[in-house]
């Protein structure tokens, strides 16, 4: 039985959408169908299908009571809306059905995990949100909340925990057939832990262990856990809040953390050897994966930093935008990220050019564009004394410009997107220490007509902003302070 809330979201969502223009939207990145959307949800394979849920309010461009919105896709970068998956419309989720994820059940259907959310009256006028974890199970397109929600409240979280602070479930299921799931939650220290749950048939779960503790040194409550094994190692990924940068990691406040090392199933705990920052850019918060069925780890996140959110007047038809699926795998105990080979296939209009010298300001025959997959090497111009800058402007035109620039002799690449139209004084930069060997940058910029992700060296690094400069302004220019010499080949994206 569908409810009234969750009919009417529907009839609305169909409605709004038609009087959004495919221009006004990113190409191959994900927007919601009207309205807002943050953190990915549900990301996991079904049927045949990607099937990406995601934070939703249909109503407005800004957050409300959330609903989970819901997309497939066949090759990751093109989405076809299917209807509003989840609304707030039980006793335990009336005030938001908040993050979870999805998981296939042996009977071929397909079972979600969800916060339920349920403002409770503390004093005076002071409510706090009670956090609980439901699930609701269908065949791709309805589904239906479980009589017996919640299957875990706060009788299944360790004493003195938060009730208030426990959600974002990511499931999976074990080599056995059984499941585990992490889930977030806030201790008695006030920092942040991730907790285990199994489950011997995805319904009925219970309280395993506290998988990991911040003990109040990355930020404080750490959101969307997610947890797999790559390489040989383990990966736990979660999004801390209120975060202190520590020398060029988590400059974000609300950023994502990656934590690589061992996991003992057995005891459910988990071993840190390795702790770095997931995109060292200013828009990226709440990643999620999927385990896609070649064996690629593929992860997608939200493109919105939450300091950021006044960036985009709330008249615009829709907010938020997912970044580029991207590929992980680990490299000399570090975390990189390249995007998904299936942008490849898009590629066309091919433009070279090799050894370009630059000094100065340089644009070439061909290269602009604001849906863009550009390969760039730069070096020190042959003989020449070392470079001062380097930097290459996009999204330009005579008013406007979002500029990537590098330093070598510091090793710093920053991007910094001030002059790209914006009416409010948030964070327009953010820098990152870079690894160059030979004092060569190798650089890959995908623009897609609201954002830039860059990565780094092959993916050892990752930058991601977005940017809602005017389209007309698609010129590209190159800039150097000395002496550079530059090799770049770039694609339009089809």
């Amino acid at each position: 039985m569908t409810s009234q809330t969750l009919r009417e979201a529907r009839k609305y969502e169909e409605a709004s959408e038609r009087l959004i223009r495919k221009e006004e939207r990113p190409d191959f990145h994900l927007t919601p169908r009207t309205g807002w959307m943050n953190d990915p949800n549900g990301f996991s394979y079904y049927k045949g299908q990607y099937h990406m849920f995601y934070q939703y309010y249909p109503y407005e461009s800004k957050w409300g009571p959330m609903h989970w919105g819901h997309a497939v896709s066949s090759d990751l970068l093109h989405w076809e809306y299917l209807p509003c998956a989840l609304a707030p419309d039980e006793a335990y989720d009336r005030d938001g059905c908040f993050s979870g994820s999805a998981v296939v059940l042996p009977d071929g259907r397909h079972l979600l995990m969800y916060t339920g959310v349920l403002k409770e009256h503390q004093e005076r006028d002071i409510y706090k949100e009670v956090q609980t974890q439901c699930i609701a199970v269908g065949d791709g397109v309805d589904y239906e909340k479980y009589e017996q929600n919640p299957v875990l409240d706060e009788k299944n979280i360790p004493e003195g925990s938060s009730r208030f602070d426990f959600r974002d479930p990511k499931m999976w299921k074990k080599a056995d057939g059984t499941y585990a799931c992490v889930v977030g939650n806030r201790p008695a220290d006030g920092s942040g832990q991730i907790l285990l749950y199994n489950s011997a048939d995805g319904w009925n779960w219970e309280f395993k262990s506290v998988l990991a503790s911040n003990l109040n040194r990355f930020g404080k409550m750490w959101e969307c856990p997610d947890l797999f094994e790559l390489d040989g190692k383990w990966v736990l990924i979660t999004s801390p809040q209120d975060m202190r940068p520590e020398g060029f990691e988590y400059h974000n406040g609300n950023g994502t953390l990656c934590l690589i090392g061992d996991y003992q199933e057995e005891t459910g705990t988990f071993e840190e050897m390795h702790d770095q920052s997931v995109d060292y850019g200013i828009d990226f918060y709440a990643p999620q994966t999927v385990l896609a069925p070649d064996g690629r780890r593929i992860m997608i996140g939200w493109m919105q930093n939450w300091d950021a959110c006044s960036m985009r007047s709330p008249e615009e038809p829709w907010f938020g935008q997912m970044s580029l699926p991207r590929e992980l795998s680990l490299r000399n105990g570090r975390l990189y990220q390249t995007p998904v080979r299936e942008l490849d296939a898009l590629r066309c209009g091919k433009v070279e050019y090799t050894d370009v010298a630059v000094s100065g300001e340089v644009k070439l025959d061909g290269i602009r564009g604001r849906r863009v997959d550009m390969e760039l090497t730069v070096r020190p111009a042959d003989g020449q004394e070392l470079y001062q800058k380097f930097s290459i402007r996009f999204a330009q035109d005579d008013t406007y410009y979002t500029s990537l620039s590098f330093r070598p002799r510091e090793s710093i690449l920053k991007v910094d997107r001030k002059f790209s139209g914006s009416r409010r004084a948030i964070i327009h930069q953010r820098r990152s220490r870079i690894n160059t060997s030979n004092e060569e940058l190798k650089l890959r910029i995908i623009l897609d007509r609201f954002s830039v992700e860059v990565f780094v060296n092959d993916g050892e690094q990752v930058m991601s902003a977005t940017m809602y400069t005017r389209q007309e302004a698609d010129e590209i220019s190159f800039l150097a302070d000395g002496a550079a010499n530059i090799d770049v080949v770039k694609y339009d994206i089809r």
